[in-house]
This record gives C-alpha cells, sequence and structure tokens, in this order.
C-alpha cells in the first residue's frame, strides 16, 4: 500500500463517481449501470406520461385497470350492498329533524298586548289627573281676589256649615253700632227665636262678629244671612280693620216682590283671609251702600268656595 492509495480492490468501491474525475478514468472507472447514478439502483425507463404517481403499481408484465375519467362511473367499481356483507339497498333515510323549536309568536303576541295595555292606562291615568288638577284649579280664586263674592242664588237657610266644623253666629250675639238693631216683625229669620238686625239701612250702621279659635291661618268664606225687600243691597266688609275693595253684594235670590221681607231671605258670601285665633268681621251702611236689608245669620267655610255654604 502506497501513502494516498487506501488499497481499493476496484476504482469503482472506492468512489462511486468516480468514473467523473480524470484519475478515476484513468484507473477504469466506469458508470454504473443502475438508475439515477447510485450503484445497484434500478432504473426503468417509461414513455413520457405513462408513469402515473399515486397509482397502483402492478406487477412487471401485467396491466392495472385505469380509473375512469373524473366523473365518470368506474367499470371495475362494485357497490357496497353488492359485496357479501355490504350495505343493504335501500333509499336512505333522513336525518332526525332537530330538537328546536320556533320562535313563540303566541307569547310575543300576548307580550305586545300588555305593553299596549299598559300603555293605554297610563294615558287614562294621565287625563284623570289632568282633569283633577283644572277641577282644582277652577274652585281657586285669581291672584288678587276681591273680599266681596256674591253667591248665586239659593233658598233660604239651605247649605249651613255643620255644627262644630267652624264658628257661626247670629243676631243674638252681634254687636251692634249706629241705628241697627234687634227685632222679630218679620217671620223667616233662622236666628235663634226668629231674631234678626233691623235698622241697617242708615250710614254708619254695623254689625260686628268677634271670631274666635281659627284652627289656622288661610282663606275662608264667610256667609251672611239677609233679607230684601224685591231690591239688591250693598254693604262694606271689613275683615280684621281692613275693609274690602268692592262691596258686599245683598242682593234679590229670592226673587221677592218689592217691599216683601217676608219672602226675601237669602245669603251670599265673600272671601276673605283669617288669621289663627282671634279675628274680627263686620259689616256696615258706609256712604254710597244702598244697605236696606235686614241681617239674621253669619258663617265661616273653610277655602275659598263658589255658591257652598
Amino acid at each position: 500500500m502506497t501513502p494516498g492509495d487506501n488499497g481499493a480492490s476496484t476504482p469503482e468501491d472506492d468512489d462511486p463517481f468516480g468514473y467523473l474525475y480524470a484519475d478515476g478514468q484513468a484507473r477504469g472507472a466506469q458508470p454504473p449501470s443502475g438508475g439515477y447514478g447510485y450503484p445497484n439502483s434500478v432504473s426503468r425507463v417509461r414513455t413520457v406520461g405513462e408513469r402515473s404517481y399515486g397509482a397502483q403499481q402492478a406487477p412487471y408484465g401485467q396491466s392495472v385497470p385505469q380509473q375512469g375519467a373524473y366523473g365518470q362511473p368506474n367499470a371495475h367499481y362494485q357497490a357496497p350492498e353488492t359485496l357479501p356483507g355490504g350495505a343493504p339497498a335501500g333509499r336512505r333515510t333522513a336525518p332526525p329533524a332537530s330538537g328546536r323549536r320556533g320562535p313563540n309568536t303566541k307569547g310575543l303576541l300576548i307580550g305586545a298586548i300588555a305593553v299596549v295595555a299598559a300603555v293605554v292606562i297610563g294615558i287614562g291615568v294621565a287625563m284623570i289627573n289632568g282633569n283633577t288638577d283644572d277641577d282644582k284649579s277652577g274652585n281657586q280664586a285669581g291672584s288678587t281676589p276681591t273680599h266681596s263674592q256674591t253667591s248665586s242664588p239659593s233658598p233660604s237657610g239651605s247649605g249651613s256649615a255643620a255644627p262644630g266644623e267652624l264658628p257661626k253666629t247670629d243676631a243674638n250675639a252681634l254687636q251692634l253700632l249706629g241705628s241697627a238693631t234687634k227685632a222679630t216683625d218679620v217671620p223667616g229669620a233662622k236666628a235663634a227665636g226668629g231674631v234678626y238686625v233691623a235698622g241697617f239701612n242708615q250710614t254708619g250702621s254695623s254689625v260686628t262678629w268677634t271670631v274666635n279659635d281659627i284652627p289656622e291661618a288661610g282663606k275662608y268664606s264667610v256667609f251672611v244671612g239677609y233679607s230684601v225687600p224685591g231690591k239688591d243691597a250693598t254693604a262694606t266688609l271689613t275683615v280684621n280693620g281692613t275693609p274690602s275693595s268692592t262691596p258686599a253684594g245683598l242682593k234679590n235670590w229670592a226673587k221677592a216682590a218689592e217691599g216683601d221681607y217676608a219672602k226675601g231671605w237669602t245669603k251670599t258670601y265673600s272671601w276673605i283671609q283669617l288669621n289663627k285665633g282671634a279675628n274680627t268681621i263686620k259689616l256696615s251702611c258706609e256712604q254710597g251702600n244702598q244697605c236696606d236689608a235686614l241681617i239674621d245669620q253669619m258663617w265661616l267655610v273653610k277655602g275659598w268656595v263658589n255658591s257652598s255654604g
């Protein structure tokens, strides 16, 4: 063995690619007879396009049935049901329907009806409340009411305040001044014993009521029972020393004939402001008043009313 010589028995055993080099060829290296240039490899030459990658390879000398064209049935295909133990022939059954139910339209309809009913009820309540507020506002006077609001005609003695509700008085307890005096000649007075105040038709005459035990300060209506002889009269109302800006009207609501005091008994009212506790209410005949009237009663009603009392 010489240096650089590994002692290979043949050049091809030393270097399988030795035939590619000049020194290998000098040693007699020959290209391998196998395929792809590797020793012992096998290469079968085929016509271009004949080889089918991934297809079944038949033993040498035997042909393999080819698959049909795409979308065409294979002549060698056998249905599973034709094979031993294959699936039985018949139509496929449809898969079971899903257990999921459709939308509950009945429930949605009931919910919609409930919403509409709630809206209608709310509108009705709002309308009722609005009407109630209108009714309340209709019973109140303006921002600057006068002290003399005349009531509509009403039968004599009707609608008087219940005993004990608020103070009331009659001709027997009124303080008289001027020509005012007590009398009983004319029938029909509602005061105890048929007593009334006569002589009120002279300037300077007055009746004064000292009211005690007013529960709270605020708005009140004072009613006056009286009779006129078939014609209207007027007077001046003074509360706690302050006279009213307009006369108190003593009208012939009873429609009595002229001169008939017995048929002229009726009532009227005025809106006033009272303090808590004691107050004074005076009805007087002042300059400019027409005071031909008989006075028999006075009473109070809480708030500014229209014609009740």
